[in-house]
């Protein structure tokens, strides 16, 4: 699970949000994401329909020679039970899902609350990596988590 990098200040941004772009540095995060996950197998790569989610696995998704898969359950607002449906699926066993903050946030509350993992054991910073071990349910028994290039 990828938080999507640095993109523009929403404030400063007066179009449609979801075509918020993703900023210099967020670019930079998005080639540099290629290097972090270089180690892990990757089958699959979901993402937010946000132009700034996709940006942030374009060049994953063109070193791994993998199409971008649209989802809106990654859009932001639709929290845990929007991942439910990706994390339950047992065909997607290496997949990357990019996504936004509000999400990512619930996920590392679930995680510490469930005590998966231990409260300030990573975060949500922005192009930062949770990478998840679910069970049958798609319920997270195990995280470890990526700081953002």
């Amino acid at each position: 699970m990828v938080r999507h990098a640095k993109a523009g200040s929403r404030s400063h941004w007066s179009g449609d949000d979801r075509l918020r772009p993703l900023s210099s540095k967020g670019k930079k995060q998005a080639e540099d994401l290629v290097a972090v996950l270089k180690p892990f197998r990757i089958s699959d790569i979901f993402s937010s329909p946000y132009l700034r989610c996709m940006q942030t696995v374009e060049p994953l998704a063109r070193a791994r020679r993998l199409k971008i898969k649209p989802s809106p359950s990654l859009e932001e607002g639709h929290g845990l039970e929007g991942l439910t449906e990706l994390l339950g699926d047992r065909s997607l066993d290496a997949a990357v899902l990019s996504t936004h903050g509000d999400i990512v946030w619930e996920l590392v509350e679930d995680l510490v609350e469930r005590e998966v993992i231990q409260d300030g054991e990573g975060g949500y910073e922005k192009g930062s990596t949770w990478v998840l071990e679910v069970d049958d349910h798609g319920v997270a028994k195990r995280a470890r988590y990526l700081a953002a290039p």
